[in-house]
């Protein structure tokens, strides 16, 4: 049921220019006087993949919720005024308390409209701003941030062997997880924006392995819906991104996006990743996700950078050296012109070489089982305002058998361990760390394979059968969302 408060913001498509920002790089006959005939085609295969800026609609959200419903009057969602967390006085910073798998069945219609709710002044009709900026925190913001993972891939509409609407599902999430607080930032990371290399089984059911990425071959089916058009007028894949962001922006959410460093693991347009080669291809794609709304790259594998390590290595293929590396994050951070980008290194520790090499934060110092341990770390690290290396609560490799006791104290440990908020330490989560999935679901796994986790061949239980729906399930979500408001107004 919707009563009747409306926006009264309308909405009109304009028309978008098919531009392409081009940066070359012009072969200096003086710099490379000697190169080798291989230098050279280096050099010239680096000048032709070029940084694709956002030329899509300047009002995304706005476009979406239009092409969705048919005109531009935002209704008030009675549901999510029903179901608001009331764990105590969440004062402006409102969120739902309700089951994923439910929040999974509405439309996304219904999801842009409670997002609207949820926001809106007092005494205000709800709606979408024509200008939806990202929450401030300041250029560090993403030292003391908390990350959460979400594949989405997961719960995206899964019908048969196809995947797809990954975003669409993800926002429908949006109501349930908690905004940032008054001093740091939540972040939510996709596991996936490109599609996977090999990527046949992109948009299906299967294996296509996420730690996998094709560049510069647009985004990924699994993510993506090819139903949205009204009137002549189609959602483009990089405007459903763009306004996935702002509605997350709009929830007083940060968003980043995973990257894996293995050259093995990556190709450009099917040709296979050579470093040397494809670095300004790489940069490039980096380039765009931020172009496209995203605050936040998380680097797999970056603790290897330079060789460092390698004894733990488990990637495939070439890394990056250290001084390219320095370059690459120097070189996004300048491209995009946005020096408030969270650079992320998968197991990077406290050790200045992190630091130096142009990151944000790292995650993997140790768990948070302990929290003077944590507080330990807190402590060695809290003036450093350049770069921390936070707790893990659970990551991709998490096997989905911790209890729920464990899981809540690393997370009380991690939000906690502070004298003063404005040096907390990073922390890192995954989706299963605040809605819990089905026992014993291998993150990896989900990794892997995309799989159809329907019962009867219906989309309702697909979704029933992502997540742990018992009361122990529920009761362990509730106590995670008290955590969350206790840090809310620090």
């Amino acid at each position: 049921m919707k009563v009747s408060a409306i926006s009264n913001v309308k909405y009109s498509i304009p028309k978008v220019s098919s531009i392409e920002r081009a940066v070359t790089v012009p072969i200096n006959s003086k710099k490379h006087a000697g190169a080798s005939a291989l230098d050279l085609m280096g050099i010239y295969n680096k000048s032709f993949v070029n940084f694709k800026g956002y030329y899509g609609d300047q009002q995304p959200a706005k476009k979406l919720f239009w092409i969705l419903k048919g005109n531009n009057d935002v209704y008030e969602d009675n549901e999510t005024k029903v179901h608001l967390y009331r764990g105590g006085n969440t004062g402006w910073k409102k969120w739902v308390d309700t089951n994923p798998e439910d929040l999974l069945k509405r439309t996304p219609l219904d999801a842009i409209q409670s997002i609207c709710t949820l926001n809106k002044r007092p005494d205000c009709y709800p709606g979408i701003p024509s200008y939806i900026p990202t929450p401030d925190y300041g250029d560090k913001w993403g030292r003391r941030a908390n990350y959460i993972e979400i594949n989405p891939r997961t719960i995206a509409l899964t019908e048969g062997d196809k995947k797809s609407e990954g975003l669409l599902n993800l926002m429908k999430l949006l109501p349930a997880i908690p905004p940032s607080g008054k001093s740091n930032a939540n972040c939510i990371v996709l596991s996936q924006l490109y599609p996977a290399m090999h990527h046949e089984n992109d948009g299906k059911t299967g294996r296509s392995s996420l730690y996998t990425v094709e560049l510069h071959s647009g985004i990924s089916k699994n993510l993506t819906s090819d139903k949205l058009s009204r009137d002549n007028q189609r959602m483009g894949d990089d405007e459903q991104v763009k306004a996935f962001n702002d509605m997350a922006h709009l929830r007083g959410l940060k968003t980043g996006i995973r990257m894996p460093l293995s050259a093995g693991q990556m190709s450009v347009k099917g040709e296979p990743f050579n470093w040397y080669k494809h670095e300004k291809a790489f940069i490039d794609a980096c380039c765009w996700a931020v172009d496209l709304g995203f605050d936040a790259i998380f680097f797999d594998s970056a603790k290897h950078v330079g060789n460092y390590d390698m004894g733990n290595y488990c990637g495939v293929g070439e890394i990056p050296n250290y001084k390219q590396m320095q370059y690459i994050t120097q070189q996004i951070r300048s491209k995009t012109g946005r020096n408030d980008i969270a650079l992320i290194g998968e197991k990077c520790t406290d050790d200045q070489r992190f630091k130096d090499m142009g990151l944000t934060a790292g995650n993997d110092w140790g768990r948070a089982d302990n929290f003077d341990s944590v507080m330990h770390e807190y402590d060695k690290q809290r003036y450093n305002d350049e770069y921390a290396a936070g707790p893990v609560i659970s990551d991709d490799n998490d096997m989905g058998g911790m209890s729920y006791g464990q899981r809540l104290n690393r997370i009380k440990n991690a939000l906690h361990a502070y004298r003063e908020p404005g040096w907390k330490l990073p922390v890192y989560m995954q989706m299963t760390d605040i809605f819990p999935q089905t026992p014993y679901s291998n993150t990896h796994t989900l990794m892997e394979y995309g799989e159809n986790r329907s019962t009867y061949g219906d989309v309702a239980s697909h979704y029933n059968n992502i997540f742990d729906t018992s009361n122990n399930a529920k009761e362990y979500r509730y106590n995670v969302f008290n955590e969350f408001l206790d840090t809310m107004y620090q």
